[in-house]
């Protein structure tokens, strides 16, 4: 992986999250995609400086965003752009949220960068080169005890329609677990978790731009990322489940627990 690549990306990941500190906490427009599902005036901002920054360099590459219809070109390069993961957080201050910036090539993750523009902290990963925060290599926790564990979650913008097939989850985790948390960003959680500060995660139905950067970024902290129930992963799956690998066997345990129980209305 060529290092002009890894620096386009921290270069547009910093520029965005500029936009977005300096925006943070003052008035900015707000659209709803779905009933609890916001776009503001600063997540199509940041994705139209990323875009330009990219395309301006690699005109030929093809971009995957969330605010953009995809029209690929048929590259084998695809940047995969979350320009303000943290939405809801942002609008109601709360200073949590990040850029999200990840590239694939022939259908493999190459790289991935996530930028939090608050405290000032870039995580990053190349495949195969380890994970890193501002320019420390960072692993993952040594918790091997799943009752020892605290772990965060999030839930989709369909949860009014589906909460209890989210909520036996979130149970199963409160009891297996030691604690939970519910940060609102997903490629933060997964940054946190590639850091050692959480020790597993899952989510469901989330986008390839809430995954790619932060999966890569566990991987190369030595963790391990699969689907729900253990199947392997893939971006555009539309569940995750992470951890350090030492527990990863349990929170799987855990879900096939729930799962047994019966049918769950989700998708």
């Amino acid at each position: 992986m060529e290092d002009r690549y890894l620096e386009l990306a921290i270069q547009a990941a910093r520029e965005a999250g500029r936009i977005q500190k300096a925006r943070f906490g003052h008035s900015n427009r707000v659209e709803l995609k779905g009933e609890i599902n916001p776009v503001t005036e600063v997540d199509r901002l940041c994705e139209r400086i990323i875009s330009e920054m990219i395309l301006g360099i690699f005109p030929d590459h093809d971009l995957l965003t969330e605010e953009t219809p995809f029209k690929g070109k048929g590259s084998r390069w695809r940047w995969i752009i979350d320009p303000l993961d943290g939405t809801t957080n942002y609008i109601h201050r709360f200073p949590f949220f990040a850029v999200s910036i990840g590239m694939e090539m022939d259908g493999v993750m190459e790289l991935g960068v996530a930028y939090d523009p608050v405290r000032e902290e870039l995580f990053h990963a190349v495949r195969g080169q380890g994970a890193f925060l501002n320019g420390q290599r960072i692993t993952v926790s040594e918790t091997e005890d799943l009752g020892q564990s605290l772990l965060c979650t999030g839930f989709p913008y369909d949860v009014r329609e589906n909460l209890d097939g989210y909520l036996c989850y979130f149970r199963q985790f409160m009891i297996k677990g030691f604690a939970i948390r519910r940060p609102g960003s997903a490629v933060l959680d997964l940054c946190h978790l590639a850091a050692g500060h959480f020790d597993g995660f899952w989510e469901f139905k989330l986008h390839a731009w809430d995954v790619a950067a932060g999966s890569l970024i566990v991987t190369e902290a030595r963790g391990q990322v699969t689907g729900i129930t253990g199947q392997p992963f893939i971006i555009y799956s539309k569940d995750i489940l992470a951890s350090n690998g030492l527990i990863h066997q349990q929170m799987i345990e855990a879900v096939q627990e729930v799962n047994s129980e019966g049918p769950r209305q989700r998708a």
